[in-house]
């Protein structure tokens, strides 16, 4: 898999290519209707993370954020470099573990791009619909090449929000600066030297760690190339490149990667969906089920005999955790996200709070539930998150549901105006914007696209103060002219 392609170019030059040419005019209405409403829903939940450790911490270190510059750290009043914008806003926009995922991608699609993007295109004064057009081509981009590595890459253990999702925010970056080829084929080349991230982080703060770095080093690969870096066109094919170090020789099909590019658009694929649960997508399918059989029948919780969770095999190793004893990790425990479902007839942010996870109600039930693979789910079936729920009650009664496929609330189920309304309101709410704010913000939002320029929006994204006890760091540019006082709040997989 050395040298060049069957096509005589290297893979990356193929790929700039195809970004780079891209039409626009293939973006309809309902793709511009589907890139707005996942670019919402991301927004909602980094607004929701800006209060979350992973990102106090982050403010507090040293270095971190003193940039001067022009973009905006959502649910502050603070701005810096496009850089710092990028990572900060993306580790919150993964915090919740609450941002929109895709099953070709093994993780989450938005998270890597909507940041950087929105701190380049407040940095170069760009447009709603420009930075639209480039969030398509960059799900085109990451997507693609999931289909080329995955399910193998997945399975070895890398994190491909952040390992894939960083060369979405090349595309979409350098998209929306208007790269030729040749500075798009070097910023890709960069990318694959800084893609990083490993699943044995999942269930603590370095999982969203991974997606602030990985749009951070995205932005970083675009800004490199535009000064005058170079790298080398064959990084993907390479002997010692991203395709064979990452996968292994034999573990990939890289004309995946071009196979009917944007015929259909991958913004349209039925295989990806928004979150209605603020906790790993694996555990999604299996929350569902239960939600439907409480709303079915009548169930008595002292009567509960057990609980079986069935599901993909793939969904199992990162949600198995029968005692989670953080909220983080109950984030990644199917047995305790389904018992909260059971025992609560919702699953929301305030459920991984505190010590929420230690419910006495909810660990009784946990105490009565197994979880495992489902005999009639194949390993490669395309068909990748289904569930079996059961529950079995005392008296012999037998309750059960099953769902073959639910990649949540996707173009095929999609969440109602409503429900979008209820999850950014909730999510703004706990990023500490005044309720007074949220909805004009929700309705200049829902015409993303007219926007002339970004940096109006981004100022309906502000707040007075710093979350957490983060403290101002030297070089902020302080547009409110005060300080304000901190603001603790409270509150909220493939993985996603």
């Amino acid at each position: 898999m050395m040298g060049k392609s069957e096509q005589g170019q290297t893979y990356i030059n193929r790929l700039a290519a195809l970004i780079c040419n891209f039409d626009t005019s293939l973006i309809n209405e309902q793709a511009i209707s589907l890139s707005r409403t996942a670019i919402i829903d991301t927004l909602g939940v980094t607004l929701a993370g800006v209060g979350e450790p992973s990102v106090v911490n982050l403010l507090k270190t040293p270095g971190i954020a003193t940039a001067p510059g022009q973009s905006t750290i959502f649910g502050t009043d603070k701005k810096t470099s496009a850089l710092d914008a990028a990572f900060i806003n993306g580790v919150g926009s993964h915090a919740h573990d609450y941002d929109d995922f895709s099953q070709p991608m093994g993780g989450h699609q938005s998270a890597p791009l909507v940041a950087p993007l929105f701190a380049l295109a407040e940095e170069r004064g760009k447009s709603g619909l420009e930075l639209i057009h480039s969030y398509v081509v960059g799900i085109e981009t990451e997507i693609r090449i999931a289909r080329a590595v995955n399910f193998h890459h997945y399975d070895l253990g890398w994190h491909p929000t952040a390992t894939l999702g960083i060369f979405g925010t090349v595309a979409a970056c350098g998209h929306l600066i208007g790269f030729s080829e040749e500075k798009m084929s070097v910023a890709l080349g960069i990318a694959a030297s800084l893609a990083s991230g490993l699943k044995s982080n999942f269930g603590t703060m370095v999982k969203p760690l991974h997606v602030g770095q990985s749009g951070r080093n995205g932005l970083l690969a675009v800004l490199l190339a535009e000064s005058g870096y170079d790298s080398n066109p064959e990084t993907f094919e390479h002997k010692q490149g991203f395709l064979n170090v990452f996968n292994g020789p034999g573990n990939y099909n890289a004309e995946l990667m071009f196979e009917n590019w944007a015929n259909p658009l991958e913004v349209l694929s039925t295989e990806m969906g928004l979150k209605q649960f603020p906790c790993c997508g694996s555990t999604h399918p299996a929350i569902t089920m239960m939600l439907q059989l409480r709303k079915e029948h009548t169930i008595d919780l002292d009567q509960v005999e057990r609980v079986q969770i069935l599901v993909h095999k793939r969904r199992l190793p990162h949600t198995y955790n029968p005692n989670p004893t953080t909220p983080l990790e109950a984030k990644f425990s199917v047995q305790y996200a389904v018992s909260r479902a059971l025992v609560s007839g919702a699953v929301r942010l305030g459920d991984f709070e505190g010590e929420a996870h230690f419910d006495k109600k909810v660990r009784a039930i946990m105490d009565k539930t197994t979880a495992g693979p489902h005999p009639d789910m194949a390993d490669d079936s395309p068909e990748q998150f289904g569930a079996e729920v059961t529950i079995t009650m005392k008296d012999g009664q037998v309750l059960t549901r099953k769902i073959s496929n639910l990649v949540g609330r996707g173009i095929t189920y999609p969440m109602t105006n409503e429900e979008m309304w209820e999850k950014f309101n909730d999510c703004a709410q706990t990023g500490g914007l005044p309720r007074a704010d949220i909805p004009p913000l929700f309705e200049r939002l829902e015409t993303l696209e007219k926007a002339p320029d970004i940096r109006a929006v981004a100022r309906m994204m502000v707040k007075r103060s710093l979350p957490g006890n983060a403290k101002p760091a030297t070089g902020y540019i302080d547009t409110a002219g005060e300080k304000g006082n901190p603001n603790v709040l409270q509150e909220t997989s493939w993985v996603p």
